[in-house]
């Protein structure tokens, strides 16, 4: 009993103690978490979550912090700020960016939604409309940006994370006006200077010419010295922790610096707490727990369904064709790591030469999507020259695709489930897995058949040279999720090494895709773990592909920027940032 339902059981367990720990670190104090839907421009409907504490009454009003994630993320993506900031006393609303999320409309249209954020918030009875905030991190200062210029009086304070007023020039938007009393904290290690600040490495940018005329200075800027009057909404103040691009929303320091800063600027805080007072980081090992657990639960349902008497014909031991690890064997898994990371960046840089977007109307998951096509094609190639026995495969075209869904389908229940009652997902970092709506549900649907083909294609390829004869599963799942993910795992070592020594990236024009690289790593070994998984007990890879097909067609679908949408149609593509 315990070895079929063992795994299910434990993914259960797994998902509801993460999920609960996340929900009451986030709800600490009497903080409620609310999903949010506000009215935009042209019927655009904007999502958010609203962060409200306990002390937030129409009686009382509270001062109120508006905040926004960056391209390609989402409102969870704030969660730090909104935690440490709602225990404070502020409330927050954590919103979806235009063509973010739950948010309608195209990425860039409608001041990216920074205006009906702030209009909304700001039209909240139990918030001080004279004491707001705006906090952005990278493309997310586009909406604090158009905020501010909409409403000039509408705010007090800001605070941009690895990010610039001028952000928004990436899709005609840029800054008119100086933003009232900012903050700016940007890594010594970001990835993206020379976009944001026109120097070549996150620690020069005090050096910044467009940062000394901004804070007034005749030379470079002094980290930590307040420029300008408070009182007049012209301070300005720089700083520069040795934190990466994606770390400053993940980082006590980057978090610290804009808790500070509104607890400084902004009034009526019902609970201040030292800068160093952080929590929010138990809310992500909660999520991350979610996530491993989600994993155990695909895993244990897949086990579990194969007990029944509908999937019974399935079973059969894996055969593979290799009795040990050969010559040709360590050619075939060096190749397997080697050539999906080495082709990234070339192949991303073709990712939207193919596809009409009304129907993939997603720039990120285009490019993606034909470095796994092309990927493809090259494993077919390869496999031409990795001479050897084959496996033979059992026939499960018919019940392998059944038992995929069947799968999946739980899972996605689940967090259906922790998502309604604990108000959270499956997250860690720059990794997260959200509920589809509809409108990405039918994105999806275009998209599968694509990532359904690179699967079966590599799946098949996988077993086929790397899979042993007699091999235990554990060895098995280990060198399946090595072969998928340590490519990346080189890629990323040279690209960060480079950038810690030297303070510039390896390939320093890949800032965005050297980021997008990082998912790869835990998503490319849960790959290889499903795929050995189920390849053992079925002697095929048709199930393996057809469950990770379905996950991160739904990962990268639910998570991703819409680039097209029928109330606006922006210039394209922001020029490499997140």
């Amino acid at each position: 009993m315990l070895r079929k339902w063992g795994l299910l059981a434990l993914g259960l367990i797994l998902i509801l103690a993460g999920s609960a720990l996340a929900h009451a670190v986030q709800t600490t104090h009497g903080v409620t978490v609310t999903d949010v839907r506000f009215p935009g421009e042209k019927g655009v409907v904007m999502s958010g979550l609203l962060y409200r504490p306990a002390t937030a009454t129409a009686a009382h009003p509270a001062p109120g912090v508006l905040a926004s994630h960056g391209y390609i993320n989402t409102r969870e993506m704030q969660s730090p700020f909104a935690i440490e900031l709602s225990r404070r006393g502020f409330v927050v609303l954590a919103m979806d960016m235009t063509g973010h999320g739950g948010s309608g409309g195209a990425v860039g249209s409608q001041g990216f939604g920074g205006p009906a954020a702030l209009r909304y918030l700001r039209g909240l009875p139990f918030v001080d409309a004279h004491n707001i905030g705006l906090e952005g991190h990278s493309l997310g200062g586009g909406p604090v940006v158009a905020a501010a210029e909409t409403y000039p009086g509408g705010y007090q304070a800001v605070v941009l994370e690895g990010s610039t007023p001028a952000i928004g020039a990436v899709f005609g938007q840029g800054a008119k006006a100086p933003l009232r009393n900012l903050a700016v904290v940007f890594g010594r290690y970001d990835e993206f200077a020379p976009l944001m600040w026109q120097v070549a490495k996150g620690a020069d940018v005090a050096r910044s010419k467009a940062l000394q005329a901004m804070f007034g200075s005749a030379g470079p800027v002094v980290e930590g010295r307040v420029y300008g009057d408070p009182a007049a909404g012209t301070a300005k103040v720089l700083y520069n922790p040795p934190v990466t691009h994606p770390w400053e929303h993940f980082s006590s320091a980057g978090v610290g610096h804009a808790t500070d800063w509104f607890q400084t600027r902004l009034s009526g805080a019902a609970r201040p707490l030292p800068p160093g007072d952080q929590i929010w980081l138990w809310k992500e090992v909660g999520t991350g727990v979610g996530f491993l657990g989600f994993v155990l639960l695909l895993l244990g349902t897949f086990q579990v369904l194969m007990a029944t008497p509908v999937f019974a014909g399935l079973a059969h031991p894996a055969e593979p064709a290799a009795s040990a690890r050969d010559g040709r064997w360590w050619l075939a898994a060096m190749l397997t790591a080697v050539v999906p990371a080495a082709t990234f960046f070339t192949f991303m840089e073709l990712g939207n030469l193919f596809f009409p977007m009304r129907l993939f109307p997603q720039f990120i998951t285009n490019q993606l999507l034909v470095w796994a096509l092309l990927n493809g094609v090259l494993t077919l190639v390869l496999g031409l020259f990795l001479r050897g026995g084959k496996p033979a495969f059992s026939n499960a075209w018919l019940l392998g695709p059944v038992i995929g869904v069947a799968t999946v389908a739980v899972g996605y229940l689940a967090l259906v489930a922790v998502d309604a009652v604990f108000k959270v997902d499956f997250r860690f970092w720059v990794l997260g897995l959200k509920p589809l709506d509809g409108p990405h549900a039918l994105m999806a649907l275009a998209y599968l058949p694509l990532w359904m083909a690179f699967f079966l294609v590599s799946l098949r390829a996988l077993h086929a040279n790397l899979a042993v004869r007699g091999e235990g599963a554990g060895r098995a799942c280990l060198t399946a999720a090595l072969a998928m993910s340590l490519g990346f795992v080189l890629l990323l070592a040279i690209q960060y090494a480079s950038l810690f020594v030297t303070g510039l990236l390896a390939v320093p024009n890949e800032p965005l895709n050297t980021i997008v690289a990082i998912q790869f790593v835990p998503l490319l070994a849960m790959v290889g773990v499903i795929a050995a998984f189920t390849y053992r007990r079925t002697n095929s890879y048709v199930p393996g592909a057809v469950i990770c097909a379905l996950v991160i067609c739904w990962y990268v679908t639910a998570g991703t920027a819409t680039h097209w949408s029928p109330d606006a149609k922006p210039p394209g593509p922001p020029a490499a940032t997140r």
